[in-house]
């Protein structure tokens, strides 16, 4: 059993995928003050095109809802407890390195990909008619190209992916028995949006420390308060009235694509880029100002932000304000316009 979990988890594994997709790693060599060194690492693609990055050293982001936050909270402690490395590189090539300084499994990637495709596939016959299997199809076939993508940037191993994918699958058998009890706690329960913005700023300050900077408590704040801030906007549209039920009796058909429909959801959608941009900039400028006034810190510093009282209710702030926008305020702009 160790030998094969050591095998999923060898980088060269991902590197020999990475080859077959024609990613191949060429090291260069220079001279630096007269002394020969290893090159800076580069990587071609099939075309040949010569791209550069850089040999990164590994130090020692409704139901759906519901499900990427849980999958993806678990997900970013288990990989900051576990603490197991990305793929080495060499002989992997990373096409990013943002995450460099993250651990690796599970992947976060499989895991959302996997949860939000079939919840999703599971929601929908109750409201939807479409034939199961052509959906299954599209679940399978989304959450398979999301896992081989992390794969092909090098970022996680094969054991990060399979992993990523189980976990997720066993928190959707173990949850979709309460999927309607969630639905209507979260709906028209009167505690609702205290739970829903108390419980993840909680889990947000009391994410594990380690012994380095990393995105990923960040990361984490950025996905509970997105979350948050949808459950909100969502408890609000029903006390309202307005939860923008389908036509007719459910399941309802799948609507015909048209022109006219194809128009109103590209102005929906350029409206909906447009406030989320704009709520992001506005209150994530607010928050910091507010919170380096408070703390009476340096606009100049450059390295407030990594500091948890900083970043936790700065990204909590913003993102549960996108959220609150993108489920309640943009619905209302729809209407204004006509666009719904």
């Amino acid at each position: 059993m160790l030998e094969a979990l050591a095998y999923l988890h060898d980088s060269e594994l991902v590197a020999g995928f990475q080859r077959r997709c024609g990613l191949f790693l060429v090291e260069a060599a220079h001279r630096t003050r007269g002394v020969a060194r290893a090159g800076t690492p580069n990587h071609i693609d099939q075309s040949g095109g010569l791209q550069k990055t850089t040999w990164s050293h590994q130090d020692s982001n409704c139901n759906y809802k519901y499900e990427e936050n849980l999958v993806m909270y678990i997900g970013q402690v288990m990989k900051d407890v576990l603490k197991l490395p990305r793929p080495l590189s060499p002989p992997v090539v990373k096409l990013e390195t943002r995450v460099d300084a993250e651990y690796g499994l599970p992947s976060t990637h499989a895991m959302a990909a996997t949860a939000i495709s079939f919840t999703l596939l599971l929601s929908a016959p109750s409201r939807i008619q479409f034939q199961f299997e052509v959906g299954l199809l599209m679940a399978v076939t989304l959450s398979t190209m999301v896992c081989l993508s992390r794969l092909y940037t090098g970022m996680h191993s094969v054991l990060d992916v399979i992993c990523g994918v189980l976990i997720s699958a066993l928190v959707l058998y173990v949850t979709y028995p309460f999927w309607e009890s969630f639905e209507q706690f979260q709906l028209t329960s009167s505690i609702s949006p205290m739970v829903a913005l108390v419980l993840p700023l909680i889990l947000s300050y009391t994410y594990p420390e380690l012994e380095h900077y990393s995105t990923t408590r960040g990361d984490t704040t950025t996905i509970l308060g997105v979350g948050a801030g949808c459950s909100v906007g969502y408890w609000i549209n029903k006390q309202l009235g307005e939860t923008f039920e389908p036509k007719g009796v459910l399941p309802v058909p799948l609507p015909t694509l048209t022109t006219h429909t194809l128009v109103l959801g590209t102005a929906r959608f350029l409206v909906g880029v447009f406030a989320l941009v704009g709520t992001r900039q506005v209150t994530k400028a607010v928050s910091l100002h507010l919170l380096y006034w408070w703390y009476n810190i340096p606009k100049s510093s450059k390295c407030a932000t990594r500091r948890k009282e900083i970043e936790v209710p700065s990204k909590f702030a913003t993102y549960t304000s996108v959220g609150i926008v993108h489920s309640f305020l943009v619905n209302r702009i729809f209407l204004l316009l006509g666009l719904v």
